[in-house]
């Protein structure tokens, strides 16, 4: 057996050094990591930058709210500043480069896979500011997308500049989607697998080549300006479930399954509903805005991505009627977020979503089953569970929301 293992790794190797060499020579990789470095880093560096002026942002619009809660024309100004930052952000997308408009995954993997143009180099400006802008006002969208399109549009700009061949690109592409992702989650290896199993979907030696070597690059040089990135959310320690609990754990992957695709399918009505509205975009922009900077007023733990209820969702922490309430109104705020057409992704809304539908769960499991999983698990279970329901491709030319 180990002989047969030996033989297979012995022909794998010999077939990888076959695929290698047929571009081109050993010179012509080196080339391709000298790029994929550049790549890497300059995409950690402005998706580092980017985290941290979204941290900024959120802190200045709690500080806006705190502040405005001391004089009764508070709200006026709070309501006015998230619509006018939405409506400034959609501007930007309408007017500048239409390309930039929400996560921008799915534009991604269309440039790996060939059929679509790379687009312009006004994508990274436009996509940095108007996701700073949209996020910073409290709209439920995530760091994640922009970070992986501003990771490719670097690759584009550096394969361009480098007089790379289309092939050479689209292997570039791969590699700064996967720096910025690593960057976005702070996780270099499962940032590098998404990329190649769910944008490449292969893995050539060429494309992990380059796709790993841009992840390192792009979490060094991320690191320079985060410190220690540490892990993005913390769990506390829980007992795994066991064989005689898998009813509680079934139940939750398949209320993730329904949510996960009800879900989907609210947000592209609403994608529907934004494409065939008369309203300006940028009228639309400021009304959704609006409509969030309220619910900041009263709630503020509610707006944004949601790292912080994911966080707590975790800790097994919340009544019923609370996660419930935290579930409904986070469905609403991601649908309308994502409507408003600004950049920004679905990664971190999900990720509450699934959280707190396991918490669910497992809170009423507690209180009917003495043996009952624990909550906590329940929840991260959910989160991982939610998210493989709202990504899952139903067709190999279809995928969760296409923009």
């Amino acid at each position: 057996m180990p002989a047969a293992r030996s033989d297979r790794l012995r022909r794998w190797l010999r077939e990888s050094w076959a695929q290698i060499r047929e571009p081109g020579d050993v010179a012509e990789l080196a080339r391709l990591a000298v790029l994929a470095t550049v790549v890497g880093a300059v995409t950690g560096v402005a998706a580092a930058s980017f985290r941290l002026l979204l941290d900024d942002a959120a802190r200045l619009r709690d500080e806006l709210i705190a502040w405005g809660h001391l004089r009764w024309w508070g709200i006026l100004l709070v309501l006015l500043a998230c619509g006018a930052a939405t409506a400034l952000a959609a501007t930007l997308v309408h007017r500048v480069d239409p390309h930039a408009e929400g996560s921008g995954i799915p534009r991604v993997e269309a440039v790996i896979e060939g059929p679509t143009e790379p687009g312009s180099a006004r994508i990274l400006p436009v996509k940095y500011v108007g996701g700073l802008l949209s996020i910073g006002a409290g709209l439920a969208l995530g760091r994640e997308g922009p970070c992986v399109q501003m990771g490719g549009n670097t690759a584009i700009v550096v394969a361009r500049l480098s007089r790379s061949s289309r092939d050479h690109l689209q292997i570039l592409v791969a590699g700064g989607a996967a720096a910025g992702l690593a960057t976005a989650f702070s996780a270099p290896i499962a940032g590098g697998v998404f990329v190649l199993e769910e944008l490449v979907k292969r893995f050539e030696p060429r494309t992990t080549l380059a796709t790993l070597i841009a992840t390192a690059s792009g979490f060094a040089s991320a690191h320079l300006l985060l410190g220690d990135l540490g892990t993005e959310l913390d769990t506390i320690a829980f007992r795994p479930p066991s064989f005689g609990q898998a009813g509680w754990v079934l139940a939750v992957g398949l209320l993730c399954g329904v949510l996960g695709v009800g879900y989907n399918a609210l947000v592209m009505g609403g994608l529907r509903l934004a494409d065939t509205s008369r309203i300006p975009v940028e009228v639309r922009a400021a009304a959704i805005g609006i409509g969030i900077g309220a619910v900041a007023w009263f709630a503020p733990w509610l707006v944004g991505p949601g790292g912080n209820l994911t966080q707590s969702a975790l800790l097994g922490q919340g009544t019923l009627g609370v996660v419930l309430g935290v579930l409904v109104v986070r469905v609403v705020l991601g649908v309308v977020s994502y409507a408003a057409l600004t950049p920004g992704g679905l990664f971190a809304p999900m990720l509450v979503l699934g959280s707190h539908l396991g918490l669910a769960v497992g809170i009423v499991a507690d209180q009917l089953d003495p043996h009952a999983p624990e909550a906590a698990g329940l929840a991260l279970i959910g989160m991982a569970a939610f998210f493989t329901a709202a990504s899952a491709r139903r067709s190999p030319a279809s995928s969760w929301p296409r923009r």
